[in-house]
């Protein structure tokens, strides 16, 4: 076992014994955005990856549904070695370290095969028939979209229109909604720190796809294409997704209008989602982040089909805040 200072997980000597990895090294990971935690589990040349999600404020059942099904549907999940979902406690096959952010980082000629090959899983995942997961709903995407308003808005102090907020979020999804049926399995965080890559381009294994939903196919597009970690630019967004319009066979034009719809919503989200990380969970690092995330935000208010949204913008939030990409806050 780890001789660090590190806390392990309650129980974890006999879940290893059970598992058949008495005795291993246990190397402590870095963690996510959640409460969830990782640690590399090796056993002489093998290695297996640990993951602890605690109840009550995790819970393994979502990601082990996954990744079951996805494994069972030749989609590039981490096969499940051992598990005992009342603890919390999963033995994951090891992946490795080529994660996409990071290598990209070191090969950056790369990007346009290893996004190719991202965008190529997306199309794969979607000719298959939706998983057994929940309907993306609009009242799912109402409650996303309102974590901007509950704590951006509320952090800034700026005193917002909350139910022309909702109104406008209706009015711009509520025409989309019909051609998310019979829908596709999102697995809602799809970006190059979720990816990783096995032994080639063309090979990657999916991480963090444990909130799989059923809904419409442009949005794991949007997730890769307009990431929040990870500078795309604007060229090789268009590449890849005519690449995506072109080998799924969808209409180009109505796509793109959707794709905007949920760019938009997605990215009004994430600035909910890291001002909350900063203010709850006392991670202030996911403030550097909005600048890129609003300038995303902003590329998509631009399209026709975010008129609703884009009138509420101009009406709530100050062209100053917006000026400085959501502006900065004093820690």
């Amino acid at each position: 076992m780890t001789d660090t200072a590190v806390m392990l997980p309650a129980g974890l000597e006999s879940f290893l014994e059970t598992a058949g990895w008495a005795g291993s090294q246990v190397e402590p990971l870095p963690g996510d955005a959640s409460f969830r935690r990782y640690f590399r589990i090796r056993r002489g040349d093998e290695t297996a990856m640990l993951m602890d999600a605690p109840p009550p404020n995790e819970d393994p059942g979502p990601f082990l549904r996954a990744a079951h099904w996805l494994n069972a549907n030749d989609m590039r999940a981490p096969r499940i070695l051992a598990e005992q979902a009342e603890r919390g406690l999963v033995l994951l096959e090891d992946f490795g370290e080529a994660r996409m952010r990071d290598y990209l980082d070191q090969w950056p000629a790369d990007e346009t095969d290893t996004y190719k090959g991202a965008v190529d899983a997306l199309v794969k995942l979607h000719r298959l028939p939706p998983g057994p997961f929940l309907e993306y709903s609009m009242s799912e995407y109402q409650r996303e979209a309102r974590l901007f308003v509950d704590w951006y808005c509320a952090a800034r102090g700026l005193k917002v229109d909350v139910p022309g907020f909702i109104a406008a979020w209706d009015a711009t999804l509520g025409g989309m909604l019909p051609r998310q049926h019979p829908g596709v399995t999102v697995l809602r965080d799809y970006h190059a720190e979720n990816i990783m890559l096995l032994g080639a381009l063309e090979k990657q294994g999916l991480l963090d796809f444990q909130d799989a939903l059923v809904g419409h196919p442009a949005y794991d597009l949007v997730s890769l294409l307009q990431d929040a970690r990870r500078d795309v630019s604007a060229e090789l967004e268009a590449q890849m997704f005519d690449h995506y319009t072109q080998a799924s066979g969808v209409d180009a034009g109505t796509f793109l209008a959707d794709y905007a719809r949920l760019g938009a919503q997605r990215n009004t989200k994430i600035v909910g989602i890291f001002v909350r990380l900063w203010k709850r969970d006392g991670k202030p690092r996911y403030l550097d982040m909005i600048p890129r995330v609003w300038a995303l935000l902003e590329r998509d208010l631009a399209h026709p089909a975010l008129a609703p949204v884009a009138e509420w913008f101009d009406a709530n939030i100050p062209m100053d805040v917006r000026q400085a990409g959501g502006g900065k806050f004093g820690l």
